[in-house]
């Protein structure tokens, strides 16, 4: 188990414990709280005494005696886990304060013992989604989580900027509540990964999730968030492949989609082929597409009106309006265009040949940046 499991799970126990005390105030009529092994109150239900130091609590522990009476106080030791004992009190030495200290130490024990269970259940479906988990060991540590092994799944890899890790949490755990079936997994400070039942008699529930999840992350968190879909996974074992796919998609779709905040692995098209070509052939496909130092000619204004001429589907007419530029102006830039790269945008073939030239040509750009920025250079691009 890494640090980070570690921490999380003894700030996860914390939590527990603060919230347990945070219920009992609503109906002890005394001050109880849980003291660490140190003697500093780190839960109370007068919370004006929490981070004050009580001295009884390490001859409390020290003692051979689970329960203490003192200074007008009645001390239980409250075992968080092997390393770790800390104390609970209650104001109060009489039998009343007692059975009230004794149900409040089971409650909390109770309560902690669920979120180890969580924490556990979260560290195992980490493991699977990392293939970090014998296969064969799969179906059996599911059976022990209760986690249903045959349900088809699917991977949703969100990866955020500017947010923090667990207000983004805690909004998909408001939004997706069911946590029989839909998992929410933190993987590091910047990625969660949402393992969710997958809507088969309604696959356009796809989208919807993802873009909910979107627009309430934006919302709630100011987040920049970008969302990655696997495809979907029949069984638990296999959800590891969904999250690969997912990983992939945020990979491809930041090279040819980078406006697009929704990348689905099964609508990559050509980027995930491109993606998948070793660089060599890449170089060698542009050499042959464009003469030297053809691409670089094309001055901003020329890329902007072939960039419009695509997504018009060759429509000239369609582009020239959308570009507040006469029909003639829109012929003598496409002429200019074959002239410097030999290619006619109007001919269909020619056409497919440049966008594909093009997305290779962007690939190549994100590759030789990424390299460089790895190496602790800098990249430029002329």
């Amino acid at each position: 188990m890494c640090i980070r499991d570690l921490h999380d799970r003894k700030v996860y126990k914390m939590e527990e414990l603060k919230r347990c005390i945070r219920e009992a105030s609503r109906f002890l009529d005394k001050v109880a709280g849980v003291l660490d092994p140190d003697g500093i109150i780190i839960a109370c239900t007068d919370e004006e005494l929490e981070g004050t130091e009580d001295s009884s609590a390490r001859a409390v522990i020290l003692s051979d005696d689970a329960v203490a009476v003192t200074y007008g106080r009645t001390y239980m030791k409250l075992p968080v886990n092997d390393r770790l004992t800390t104390v609970c009190f209650i104001d109060g030495t009489d039998a009343v304060a007692r059975n009230y200290l004794d149900l409040l130490c089971r409650w909390i024990t109770a309560a902690l013992k669920e979120r180890n269970s969580d924490a556990e259940r979260e560290a195992f479906l980490k493991n699977v989604l990392l293939e970090n988990e014998l296969p064969g060991d799969i179906p059996l540590k599911a059976r022990e989580f209760k986690i249903p092994f045959t349900l088809a799944r699917q991977a949703y890899l969100i990866r955020f900027e500017q947010a923090e890790e667990v207000d983004c949490v805690e909004i998909l755990q408001s939004l997706f509540p069911d946590r029989r079936n839909n998992y929410i997994l933190p993987m590091d400070e910047e990625t969660i990964v949402l393992l969710a039942e997958y809507p088969r008699d309604n696959p356009a529930l796809i989208d919807e999730m993802a873009n909910q999840i979107l627009d309430n992350l934006n919302a709630e968190s100011m987040a920049k968030v970008h969302i990655g879909i696997g495809m979907p996974a029949e069984n638990l074992k296999d959800t590891a492949k969904s999250y690969r796919e997912a990983s992939l998609a945020l990979t491809v779709g930041a090279i040819f989609e980078s406006d697009s905040y929704v990348m689905r692995y099964d609508q990559l098209g050509l980027g995930r082929l491109i993606y998948q070509l070793p660089p060599t052939l890449c170089h060698m496909f542009l050499d042959e597409v464009f003469p030297k130092g053809a691409y670089e000619a094309l001055d901003s204004e020329t890329l902007l009106t072939i960039q419009k001429f695509f997504e018009n589907n060759l429509n000239g007419s369609e582009t020239s309006r959308q570009l507040f530029v006469h029909r003639n102006t829109l012929v003598y830039r496409l002429d200019k265009v074959q002239k410097i790269t030999g290619l006619d945008l109007r001919s269909f073939d020619d056409a497919v040949l440049f966008k594909l030239a093009s997305m290779v040509r962007k690939y190549l750009e994100k590759q030789e940046k990424s390299a460089a920025k790895s190496a602790g250079g800098k990249w430029w691009h002329n």
